[in-house]
């Protein structure tokens, strides 16, 4: 990105460091999804930024302010999503490296690389993983609150995630095989934990993940699934409909398929992960029952 030179050269001077020194610790998450869960877990021993908190942002295409990297460079632990989603973050990070700061990179918790589905947040199992790591970072970087942080990770777990969870575990039971499309590969990783069978042609996903043009055979597949209702629900990501999810979109809603719909970031932004995740679950419930009579 062309703006990160100037931006690390600008940061040069600040010398910051992370210590902790009896005050909340400064976390700084690239993304609110994130963000909401750190907060979470820190409760009053923390204080989070989140950088990208507008729905109506891309985080593929997002170019970071000098706040923005300025925020990055006080932080204590800092928390990307990698996996090719957030460049922007790892560059600014490298470009000024911090002694003593702690960095969360979700791909490299996970063992997934550029070019792999990024949206891991969609991904229950791995939303657990990051849940035991920023946990634990916390307690590497502020020993004394140990026992704090495992009673909220517990709180969190147990409590905060308690509808999230119970959604999950109802759609799996009841719906599980049942075939649905998906504008792009946000969703993929959710249709797995549900056991959904999703027939949308996984590059068609991911050319609309990555903003390249789907294939015509790719395109022509979909507008098959949907003209013969081969899938009962279509699921789309609102923060990035090209003029094909667009016309795709309208084709299910004509032909009577549920549409339910995702987003990349928390929506509405002060909304926490557990709520807005239990928000879209719902709505893709109905959407299932209305689809499927049960």
């Amino acid at each position: 990105m062309r703006r990160l030179l100037p931006l690390a050269a600008a940061l040069a001077v600040l010398a910051p460091g992370p210590a902790h020194a009896g005050g909340a610790l400064r976390v700084v998450a690239a993304e609110n999804m994130w963000g909401s869960i750190a907060a979470q877990l820190g409760g009053n021993r923390v204080q989070v930024t989140s950088i990208i908190t507008n729905p109506a942002t891309d985080p593929h295409e997002y170019e970071p302010s000098g706040i923005d990297a300025r925020t990055l460079a006080q932080a204590q632990l800092v928390v990307v999503n990698g996996i090719g989603y957030d460049t922007w973050a790892t560059q600014l990070l490298a470009a000024n490296p911090v002694k003593g700061r702690v960095e969360l990179d979700v791909g490299d918790l996970v063992g997934l690389h550029p070019g792999d589905n990024p949206h891991q947040w969609y991904s229950p199992p791995n939303v657990q993983r990051v849940i035991a790591a920023i946990t634990r970072d916390y307690t590497t970087l502020d020993p004394r609150d140990a026992s704090y942080f495992a009673e909220q990770k517990r709180a969190f777990e147990t409590r905060g995630l308690a509808q999230y969870k119970q959604l999950i575990a109802a759609i799996a039971k009841r719906y599980r095989g049942v075939p649905v499309g998906a504008s792009e590969s946000i969703f993929a990783p959710l249709a797995d934990a549900l056991g959904l069978r999703l027939l949308t042609p996984s590059s068609f996903l991911k050319a609309i993940s990555e903003g390249t043009e789907p294939t015509a055979a790719d395109t022509t597949a979909i507008d098959n699934q949907i003209a013969t209702h081969a899938i009962k629900v279509w699921v789309l990501n609102s923060q990035n409909s090209t003029p094909d999810v667009a016309r795709i979109t309208a084709a299910a809603r004509k032909r009577g398929i549920p549409v339910a719909t995702v987003t990349e970031t928390l929506s509405p932004a002060n909304a926490t992960f557990e709520s807005w995740q239990v928000a879209e679950l719902r709505a893709l419930a109905a959407a299932l029952h209305a689809a499927t009579a049960r």
